[in-house]
Parts: structure tokens; C-alpha cells; sequence
């Protein structure tokens, strides 16, 4: 069995509401689930995410990957001492989805003490992998008196 990665386990309810009025909550995204070494989200595909031609925005996919990387990113630290941000996302869009949900599940490749690497994989309704992204967080401590 693989070890748990979560310093604090993450809620799909708990995650829902910290993003509230924010950038994942204006698009859609919602947490859907948890493994002992992944977190997932979905996004439906509406007018908020999609370009003129009608297809899901390049855009909107880096922000489900980055969201969904970054949210799994900060339940692996103790929050208490230290936060974490994304300092580079690389994403390949493979297919282009026009309708339905997309699902994303970040996996970790690297936790270190300074920096974590996430695999994120955006699929369809039907499992088709739409896009493949790696997002590399840093882990900062939080200053005293914050």
C-alpha cells in the first residue's frame, strides 16, 4: 500500500469553499475527490471556458491543472509554517473537448522540502486524456506575526 502523502487530508467541501471568490470558483472548477496520493477537480465546459471556435480555452486547462496542483501542493506541508506557490506550469493540449466535464488529478512526482513537482492529467467524461501538465510549486515559509 502507498503511504499517505497529506500532511492535513483535503475535503472536497473544505477545498470548495476556501476557493470561493476566487479565480477557480469564477470558472466552475470543483473539487471532486481524494486518494492517499491524489486530488482531483472538474471544470464543466461552458461559455466561461471555452474560445470562439468553440472548444475548450488552452487557458482554462492551465487553470484546472495549476488550481488543482497547487491546492494538492498546500495539504502536503504544515500550513501552519509554510504555503506553497506555483512557479512554473508546462501543459500539452492533446484533444480538444467541446462538451461535458473535464476531470483533472494531480499525482505527485517530487515532495522535497523546498520545491514539489505534480503530474496533472485533464481528462473527458469518456477518460480520453484532453491535456498532460507538470506544475513545479515552491515551498515558502510563512513569515512570524502572519
Amino acid at each position: 500500500m502507498t503511504r499517505p502523502i497529506w500532511v492535513q487530508e483535503p475535503t472536497p467541501y473544505e477545498l470548495n469553499l476556501r476557493c470561493q471568490n476566487s479565480l477557480s470558483d469564477h470558472l466552475g472548477i470543483e473539487f471532486t475527490s481524494f486518494t492517499s496520493i491524489s486530488l482531483s477537480a472538474r471544470m464543466r465546459i461552458d461559455q466561461r471556458t471555452i474560445q470562439p471556435m468553440e472548444i475548450m480555452h488552452g487557458g482554462a486547462s492551465a487553470a484546472l491543472a495549476e488550481t488543482v496542483g497547487s491546492a494538492a501542493g498546500n495539504y502536503c506541508i504544515h500550513s501552519d509554517l509554510y504555503y506553497c506557490v506555483g512557479i512554473e506550469l508546462n501543459i500539452n493540449h492533446l484533444k480538444a473537448a467541446k462538451e461535458g466535464w473535464v476531470h483533472a488529478t494531480a499525482t505527485p512526482l517530487h515532495l522535497g522540502k523546498q520545491t514539489q513537482v505534480w503530474e496533472i492529467k485533464i481528462q473527458d467524461d469518456n477518460g480520453t486524456l484532453i491535456s498532460a501538465a507538470r506544475l513545479t510549486l515552491m515551498v515558502l515559509e510563512k513569515k512570524k506575526g502572519r
